[in-house]
């Protein structure tokens, strides 16, 4: 670690008199106090102009409480905000908008029964236009490599897609401080350095930046100046740059974090077979798989990169049993058709599902992490003769949290009260408890910190080794390269040829994320030849 960094419990000292009148943002004692849990403890903050700050820490550190404080969302107990130089209360988001302050969060604040354009709008505290405002979300999306249709609704958007708006709405309103809560979660490679040179271009035009993310490359790429929280207080202040990852990821969880370990084992029978799956999307905007195949062995790890859009949520939906198929033998679980079958008949056959969107689909957020455990994982002695058994869902969802460290208020706390990785590893622990044969996971470690990401992927590995087949769909290229035996493209609704992990490379991976696998290497494998070897 370098002599920039400290990890002593203090927390950098507010400026004062003319000094603090140059600060655009400063923050000192901070203080919020939840039933189960106090978020910030005495936090202190300053943010310079065209400063990009980074603020690190696990899941659960008081990040996103802090930025919401600031935002308006969320009211302080305790200490004080100063803004150029004045003291003031920010009591809403309309009031943060006025000041210049523009928040894009880590969860979706979209409605779903509204259009692109429409839920923008809402953000506007001027009159507008629809018809302006359209033409403008375009200039601005397509100038920053963001694309977005302003005419479509938002239930029909992905989660990568649904990102892209929150981004645009935000850059919409030429803020003078920027909160950016894990942005690039579920971005490509080529429009995170897109987006990247965009906030550089604010931060020279005086704009300052408050960035949070679990990816530490890009906060060291990125970032200025970093602060480190732990348990709800600030613990340290460090120069990204001159660090390591290693380091970073010390300062955040307060240890080393292990290396990745896999037992020997040897891959054994198909158990996810995919043949010649052709699915139409229901959304007009969406896109139709196109003869897709491929087979996940016992015992290993399948990922499915690509950027978001191009047929992975026909794939999860085709898979989950949320959409049946034309043909019972299009998707066999186990050796037995289940094209036809509905989720909770794949679920009998030893299928496990983790949906890329924790709240609304992994979870409903206002229900408890007990009533949440019954939701999928019923089977595990919680109901009898059509009764529900709180206590065996009681037990459950204690079993998972302290299996898998979900730090929350225990059984009875709501999903919504969660940090987002805790979430995920309640998600992921509820459905690695039923012990699947088949485990599909989309965006496993989206949004989740260094620590609990490398948690989350041993889990994977851990399962693999147990003879578990697993396909991890994700736009995580480095995730995909450290856990997965074989690796293929969903690209256009269509599969791209399938490698084995070490017989590629990201240059590779990325371009095929692009669509170019065309020719006789790029079709679809064939009934005779699927993708299983």
């Amino acid at each position: 670690m370098s002599d920039s960094s400290y990890s002593d419990g203090a927390a950098a000292q507010p400026a004062t008199g003319p000094e603090q009148a140059a600060h655009r943002l400063v923050l000192q004692g901070i203080t919020k106090q939840y039933p189960a849990v106090r978020a910030n403890d005495d936090v202190t903050l300053i943010v310079a102009p065209g400063e990009i700050h980074a603020v690190l820490g696990e899941n659960g550190a008081g990040k996103s409480t802090l930025m919401k404080i600031i935002y308006g969302a969320v009211r302080p107990d305790a200490g004080e905000i100063r803004w150029e130089g004045e003291a003031v209360e920010i009591a809403s988001p309309a009031a943060a908008r006025k000041l210049g302050i523009g928040m894009v969060f880590q969860h979706f604040s979209l409605f779903e029964t509204l259009t692109v354009g429409e839920n923008i709008a809402l953000a506007l505290d001027e009159p507008f236009d629809l018809k302006t405002l359209a033409k403008r979300i375009r200039e601005v999306s397509a100038d920053y490599g963001l694309d977005i249709d302003p005419q479509r609704h938002v239930h029909s958007l992905t989660v990568g897609e649904r990102q892209r708006v929150e981004i645009v709405r935000c850059l919409l309103q030429n803020p003078r401080l920027l909160i950016m809560d894990e942005p690039t979660s579920v971005l490509t490679p080529q429009a995170v350095r897109k987006l990247f040179a965009t906030l550089r271009r604010l931060a020279a035009e005086g704009c300052s930046i408050l960035y949070i993310s679990h990816k530490l490359d890009e906060i060291q790429q990125l970032c200025d100046t970093a602060t480190v929280m732990r348990g709800g207080r600030v613990t340290g202040h460090v120069k990204p740059k001159g660090e390591t990852h290693a380091s970073l990821a010390q300062l955040m969880v307060g240890h080393s974090l292990p290396d990745y370990t896999r037992r020997e084992h040897n891959p054994g029978a198909v158990l996810l077979d995919v043949k010649q799956l052709s699915v139409a999307s229901d959304d007009p905007f969406g896109t139709s798989l196109d003869n897709v195949s491929f087979g996940v062995h016992a015992g290993e790890i399948f990922g499915i990169a690509g950027v978001s859009g191009n047929g992975q949520a026909e794939l999860l939906s085709a898979l989950s049993g949320e959409k049946r198929g034309v043909r019972a033998d299009a998707v066999t679980i186990c050796g037995k058709p289940a094209g036809r079958l509905g989720a909770g008949g794949r679920r009998a056959l030893g299928f496990g599902f983790v949906p890329e969107e924790r709240l609304g689909r992994g979870a409903v957020p206002a229900m408890s992490l007990s009533e949440n455990a019954l939701l999928t994982a019923h089977r595990q002695q919680m109901v009898s003769s059509g009764w529900i058994k709180a206590g065996a869902m009681r037990a459950f969802a204690k079993r998972c949290i302290e299996a898998f460290d979900v730090r929350c208020g225990g059984s009875e706390a709501l999903a919504q009260s969660l940090s987002g990785g805790n979430l995920q590893k309640y998600i992921m622990g509820r459905e690695i408890l039923q012990a699947p044969k088949v485990l599909v996971v989309a965006q496993p470690t989206w949004g989740v910190d260094v620590g609990a990401a490398a948690f989350i992927r041993q889990q994977l590995l851990d399962l693999s080794a147990r003879g578990v087949a697993i396909l991890v769909i994700s736009e995580e290229l480095e995730e995909l390269f450290d856990i997965c035996d074989r690796i293929a493209v969903l690209a256009g609704g269509r599969l791209s040829p399938v490698r084995a992990t070490g017989a590629t490379n990201a240059e590779e991976i990325g371009r095929w994320m692009a669509g170019l696998f065309g020719g006789r290497e790029g079709a679809a494998p064939s009934a005779e030849h699927p993708a299983h070897a």
